[in-house]
């Protein structure tokens, strides 16, 4: 067998979606996770893995405590975005979202989870490019009924795409390549175009439209309204680009 590394292997692992948030003094800010996991269960420790890059890193070495929330499957993409897509040293995260002060002085968001956590780090181990914070966890709550966000949904149902600092980019990438070779449909004679974000990758299908924004299925990207956004990260039209 040869020592080879297959990105479609990596992304069968199966994953949660989650918001990871802690605080720097007075700055509180967060991210979208999809690797938090509890590695014991008396007394209970979670663990979750975040990129170097992040200023949910910083915070958390600084304060040495994180909360996470548990998304509901329900969860708009917009509210991903905001945590997946924005960095929290540009944007106030936590003024847009509904949330409480926790234990440890994390912010604890509230809004679209079924559940949350508190925990305090004891350990790190450090990656090439992230950091993995093994946490003993001091408070948790279920806070709905609710069936919660898995990545597979997210990816497959919303067709939410992964952030750049997040684990799984690369299979993601990998993934994506692939989907973008898809055939081209026309309508009345017209070539309908995919176009996809330059900020969080998400793709316009024009066969799919985008329903919730009023864009019915068979819209070609110029037809769309000049004010509509991105559904996950915000921007503009003019941050959309052909797909080749």
């Amino acid at each position: 067998m040869s020592a080879k590394i297959d990105p479609q292997a990596l992304f069968s692992f199966s994953y949660g979606l989650y918001v990871v948030t802690s605080c720097c003094g007075e700055k509180l800010n967060g991210q979208i996770s999809n690797t938090v996991f509890q590695v014991c269960d008396d007394p209970p420790y979670v663990a979750t893995c975040v990129s170097r890059n992040a200023l949910t890193h910083e915070c958390i070495l600084k304060s040495g405590a994180f909360a996470v929330s548990v998304l509901q499957e329900s969860t708009p993409l917009k509210f991903i975005g905001l945590f997946g897509f924005r960095s929290g040293r540009d944007v106030d995260k936590l003024s847009q979202v509904e949330f409480e002060p926790g234990v440890t002085g994390c912010p604890v968001v509230l809004e679209n989870a079924v559940a949350v956590i508190e925990a305090k780090v004891t350990d790190r181990v450090d990656l090439d490019s992230h950091s993995i914070f093994v946490a003993k966890v001091v408070r948790s709550e279920q806070l709905k009924d609710g069936k919660p966000l898995t990545y597979a949904y997210y990816r497959e149902n919303l067709r939410g795409k992964t952030p750049k600092n997040a684990p799984t980019h690369f299979a993601d990438k990998t993934r994506e390549s692939s989907s973008k070779a898809d055939e081209v449909p026309e309508r009345g004679g017209k070539t309908l175009q995919k176009y996809v974000c330059d900020v969080c990758e998400w793709v316009y299908d024009p066969e799919i439209g985008d329903p919730d924004a009023g864009v019915e299925p068979g819209t070609a990207f110029e037809d769309i309204p000049d004010d509509w956004v991105c559904p996950v990260c915000g921007v503009g039209k003019d941050k959309f680009s052909l797909v080749d």
